[in-house]
């Protein structure tokens, strides 16, 4: 099979953010400092190992497609749908939110171009949908480092107002 140069393109796309993103992963391993610094640092390794991974093998479903990965850093910090990540130290909990937004990016990157990747390849596409899965994994893994639990007391709540519900119908 010979790619289009809509598959290409698409595939070169979710290629650069990849490659951003294992950048950037990298940037906030070096720099990160603070709480739980050693639990995000390793953290911050599987996610890199498995974005390295991934670019890895959209560059060679690339090459099997006959379309030519681009993976140049002028090409990359041109066209990657990630944002900036800051220079210098950054503390353990900005790094979570920026890491987080960063998935977040990559994923909806990969969800944008899925459905015109299928159409052409189903390979392809399945290889992309195994990517979001794993990246929306790490994202919650990550995020969960600084959410807030929900209040039980709003649970309770809803329970309490549903059941007055109930008990004003009988």
């Amino acid at each position: 099979m010979h790619a289009s140069d809509t598959l290409s393109a698409n595939l070169q796309s979710v290629l650069v953010d990849l490659i951003e993103l294992h950048v950037q992963g990298k940037q906030a391993h070096w720099n990160i400092v603070g709480t739980n610094f050693r639990d995000l640092h390793l953290q911050l390794d599987e996610i890199i190992d498995d974005v390295r991974e991934f670019s890895d093998q959209v560059a060679e479903r690339m090459r099997a497609l006959d379309a030519q990965p681009d993976g140049r850093t002028e090409t990359v910090t041109a066209t990657t749908h990630l944002p900036h990540f800051p220079a210098g130290e950054v503390s353990t909990s900005d790094a979570v939110g920026l890491i987080t937004e960063r998935l977040d990016a990559t994923v909806a990157n990969i969800r944008s171009v899925h459905d015109e990747v299928d159409d052409e390849d189903p390979t392809s596409a399945d290889i992309l949908h195994l990517f979001i899965e794993k990246l929306e994994q790490h994202a919650w893994m990550v995020s969960a480092e600084t959410r807030k639990p929900r209040k039980l007391a709003a649970v309770k709540q809803a329970k309490s107002a549903s059941g007055r519900g109930s008990r004003n119908s009988d």
